[in-house]
C-alpha cells in the first residue's frame, strides 16, 4: 500500500467508526462521549505545545494562554471535588496512580489493593502478572478481602490481613480503593483509621467514579479518611482520556514533584483544555447527569434480571454506580458473547468474575460481562430505554436471534439518540465525524 492509500485509508476507517458509533448501543464502562464543545479543543494548537513544570514556573516559553487554561481546570476541580491541592498533569489514570506510588512509596513498600479477578485494575496488579504497582514501582502487592456476596470489600478480614502482615514485620505502606468493578461505595471511613493507625497512606483510585464523586451521588473519599484521590477524565467524568490528583495541601509539594520531572514532561495540553470544558459542563449539569446514570443502571439490572440474566447483587438493587456485573455463564462465556453482541452492534466488555481464575477460566474467556451506562445517559436515554436495551441483549445471548437481525433493530433505535446531553451546546451530532482537511 503506498504512502497516499495509506493516508486516505486512515480516514475511510475514521469515518467508519463514526458510522459504526451512531448506529451502535455503547455499553462499555470505562467509556463515555465527550460533547462537541470537548472535541474542539482537541483540534486546537494547544496540541502542539510544551509547557513542563507549574503554571507560571513553565520550562518552555510561549505558556500565558495554557498557564491561564491549566489554572482554569485547577480551580474547577478543586470546587467539583473540595480539594485543597490538584494536580491536572498526569496524562491518564495509570499515570495518576504512578504518581501516588512514586509520592508516597519506595520499592518494596508493601500495598493493598483489590485483586484483578475481584475487580481491581492492572495498575494495582504483582510484577508477576506485569501490574504497575509491582512491574514497575516495585511494590509487593497484597490483596484487599472481597466479599463475593456483597460485591464489596470485606471489612474484618481486611483487618485480619492487616493485623496479619504487620506480624509478620510487612505493615502497608499504601492501601488503594477503588476498583474498575466498582458498583458500590467502598468502606474507606470504615478502614482508613486502621491504615493510618499503622503509618500507611489512604489512596482512592476514582477512575471509573469521578464524575459520580463530582456530582454529589457516590462517596466522598477526601471526607472519608482518604489522603490522595488518583482519577481518569474520561468515564463517568465525560472529558477526554487524561488524568488528575487530589490531596491536601500538606502533601502538594511531593505530588508536584512525583508528576513533574517524575512521571510526565508535557501534559498533552490539549486534552487538557478538553478537562478544563468537561469541569464546567459537570459543575453546570452532572448532579443531574449521575443521578441519571445511577438511576439507568439500576433500571437495566433490574430489567436484565427480569428477563433471564444472572445479574449480580440483586438484593442490593444491582448497583449505586454506573456499571453492573452479570454472571454469563449459563449462556456461554463472556468473550464469545462480547463478541457476538459486536455483530449485532451492542457493544460490551467481557469480565472476570471473582471466583473465575479458581473455577479454570481465563480473561479472554471469563464468566462475566460488564455493563456500564455512562454513555447511553449521554445520549439523553432513561430508564424506559434501559428496558429496551435489555431485549436487545435477551435476543442475541438467551433466545440467540440472527444478529443482522437484531442490529438493524438497534440502528433503528439508536436514531432518536444522536445528541450529546448535559452540555451546554447540544445542536451537533454526538458521533458526527468533524472533517477540517
Amino acid at each position: 500500500m503506498s504512502a497516499r492509500e495509506s493516508y486516505d485509508r486512515t480516514f475511510n476507517l475514521l469515518e467508519a467508526h463514526h458510522k459504526w458509533f451512531q448506529e451502535s448501543i455503547p455499553l462499555i464502562a470505562s467509556e463515555n462521549i465527550s460533547s462537541p464543545a470537548v472535541r474542539e479543543t482537541l483540534a486546537s494548537d494547544f496540541g502542539h505545545r510544551y509547557a513542563e513544570g507549574w503554571p507560571g514556573e513553565r520550562v518552555y516559553a510561549g505558556c500565558s494562554y495554557i498557564d491561564q487554561v491549566e489554572l482554569l481546570c485547577i480551580d474547577l476541580m478543586k470546587r467539583l471535588f473540595d480539594s485543597e491541592f490538584v494536580d491536572v498533569r498526569p496524562i491518564s489514570g495509570v499515570v495518576s496512580n504512578l504518581v501516588v506510588y512514586t509520592a508516597f512509596t519506595e520499592p518494596g513498600n508493601v500495598l493493598m489493593a483489590l485483586s484483578i479477578p475481584c475487580g481491581g485494575h492492572i495498575t494495582t496488579g504483582k510484577k508477576r502478572l506485569g501490574g504497575t504497582a509491582g512491574a514497575v514501582s516495585g511494590l509487593d502487592v497484597r490483596y484487599l478481602a472481597l466479599d463475593y456476596g456483597e460485591l464489596n470489600i470485606d471489612v474484618d478480614e481486611t483487618k485480619r490481613r492487616v493485623r496479619k502482615l504487620v506480624e509478620k514485620g510487612k505493615p502497608p505502606k499504601l492501601v488503594v480503593f477503588g476498583a474498575s468493578v466498582f458498583p458500590f461505595p467502598h468502606p474507606v471511613k470504615e478502614l482508613a483509621q486502621v491504615f493510618h493507625d499503622i503509618g500507611a497512606t489512604v489512596s482512592y483510585d476514582a477512575a471509573h467514579v469521578a464524575g459520580l464523586i463530582a456530582g454529589g451521588t457516590f462517596q466522598d473519599p477526601l471526607r472519608e479518611g482518604a489522603d490522595v484521590v488518583s482519577l481518569s477524565t474520561h468515564k463517568t467524568l465525560f472529558g477526554p482520556q487524561h488524568g488528575g490528583v487530589l490531596s491536601w495541601s500538606k502533601y502538594a509539594d511531593k505530588i508536584k514533584r512525583a508528576t513533574f520531572p517524575g512521571m510526565v514532561s508535557n501534559h498533552h495540553l490539549h486534552a487538557l483544555a478538553g478537562v478544563t470544558i468537561a469541569c464546567a459542563e459537570m459543575l453546570e449539569f452532572g448532579q443531574d447527569y449521575t443521578r441519571q446514570v445511577i438511576k439507568n443502571s439500576k433500571a437495566l439490572g433490574q430489567a436484565l434480571y427480569e428477563r433471564g440474566f444472572n445479574v449480580l447483587a440483586e438484593h442490593k438493587g444491582f448497583t449505586e454506580s454506573h456499571v453492573i456485573l452479570v454472571d454469563i455463564t449459563k449462556y456461554g462465556d463472556g468473550g464469545s458473547i462480547e463478541e457476538t453482541l459486536e455483530k449485532a452492534n451492542v457493544i460490551i466488555n467481557r469480565n472476570l468474575l471473582p471466583w473465575d481464575i479458581k473455577e479454570g477460566r481465563h480473561f479472554m474467556h471469563p464468566g462475566g460481562i460488564r455493563l456500564g451506562t455512562s454513555e447511553v445517559t449521554r445520549l439523553g436515554m432513561k430508564e424506559a430505554q434501559m428496558g429496551e436495551i435489555a431485549d436487545f441483549l435477551k435476543r442475541v445471548v438467551i433466545k440467540k436471534e440472527d444478529v443482522h437481525k437484531v442490529k438493524r433493530d438497534v440502528m433503528k433505535f439508536r436514531q432518536d439518540y444522536m445528541k450529546v446531553h448535559y452540555s451546554f451546546e447540544t445542536s451537533a451530532e454526538a458521533y458526527k465525524y468533524m472533517r477540517i482537511r
